[in-house]
């Protein structure tokens, strides 16, 4: 029976390993993480088949290395594990930057093994096994950037990965992988935190915290992630988040113009032309989801929005409510 090891037994390397298990594939799950501990409940947790507390020994004679650390930790794995991985393995990652990662690979990995690198768009807030699911990655994009060393067979074979957990393969260049997530995931990231530090060193936050509610909880929740893996994203790709929080400073001087003006009207368009961007967002979602709208009868919330917005903007409604609503889409 062939190998998969994976190194890194988070929430990501977790839910991969359930993913896996779950499909049947014919391959013994083999884990491995630098707290035993954590390695040891994702194994009680069906995410392996076993643990390896040696991490030499966890790769040998794996057909396929998952690197599912924190992409800080990445450098060291590969520089490690180079000499020791058999001829042919294919080595992929999870991490959430990709042009330093491939730059390691070309640096530490052999050539007579594959690197293909990856990155599912998906994740909690819950870090760890005990946040890990099965269905992590159902209809997440999952990036596919190959190495130099790539075969085709290797990059084949994280496609085949990537369907079989659920998720959707999307091949992409590394530099503008970075440019992409450093806007749409690591910007949120960053504020993320920073709405939490400017509230939190506030004087006053033990009592206005007793007011914060479900906006500031939802507009902070990326802040519980890792703060090892927020750490190692901020490092690894600072230039790009440097230049999208320039790009986000300049909308807020932008804004800061509007309220001074206090023109209503200027507001409205402001907050409605965004909306309306939103919106379109959404909709690609669950188009590229494929949800056919029911035909059953009209729910609660069809209802109420077909009082203020119209049956067709209330069955827009009902999609759009379904998909927030799931978090794993998010």
């Amino acid at each position: 029976m062939d190998r998969i090891t994976i190194v890194g037994m988070g929430l990501i390397g977790s839910s991969l390993g359930m993913a896996l298990k779950q499909a049947g594939i014919p391959a013994e799950i083999v884990g491995t993480d630098r707290d035993r501990g954590v390695a040891r409940r994702a194994q009680q947790a069906g995410a392996s088949d076993r643990t390896e507390t040696n991490p030499i020994s966890a790769i040998r004679g794996s057909k396929m290395v998952i690197l599912a650390t924190p992409v800080g930790g990445i450098r060291d794995l590969m520089e490690l594990y180079g000499p020791e991985l058999e001829d042919g393995c294919i080595v992929t990652d999870t991490g959430s930057t990709k042009a330093q990662v491939l730059r390691w690979a070309e640096q530490y990995l052999p050539d007579r093994v594959n690197f293909v690198g990856g990155h599912p768009m998906a994740g909690r807030e819950i870090s760890g096994p005990e946040g890990a699911q099965a269905d992590l990655f159902k209809n997440a994009t999952y990036c596919i950037i190959p190495g130099k060393t790539s075969s085709k067979k290797a990059v084949e074979t994280i496609v085949k990965m990537a369907d079989t957990i659920g998720a959707k393969p999307y091949f992409i260049d590394p530099v503008e992988h970075d440019s992409f997530v450093a806007s749409v995931s690591h910007l949120p990231l960053v504020l993320s935190s920073l709405l939490v530090k400017v509230n939190a060193d506030n004087p006053s936050w033990p009592e206005v915290s007793k007011v914060a509610s479900t906006g500031f909880k939802d507009l902070t929740r990326l802040a519980s992630g890792s703060p090892e893996m927020s750490r190692d994203i901020c490092a690894t790709n600072p230039e790009l988040i440097i230049r999208w929080l320039d790009q986000f400073k300049n909308e807020i001087d932008s804004f800061k113009t509007l309220l001074q003006e206090g023109d209503p009207e200027v507001l409205w368009k402001f907050f409605d032309d965004l909306w309306e961007a939103r919106d379109r967002w959404l909709q690609d979602k669950i188009l590229a989801k494929g949800v056919v709208q029911s035909q059953g009868l009209p729910t609660t919330v069809e209802m109420m929005g077909g009082m203020v917005l119209g049956d067709r903007s209330a069955g827009k409604l009902r999609e759009m409510w379904d998909w927030q609503n799931d978090p794993k889409q998010r």
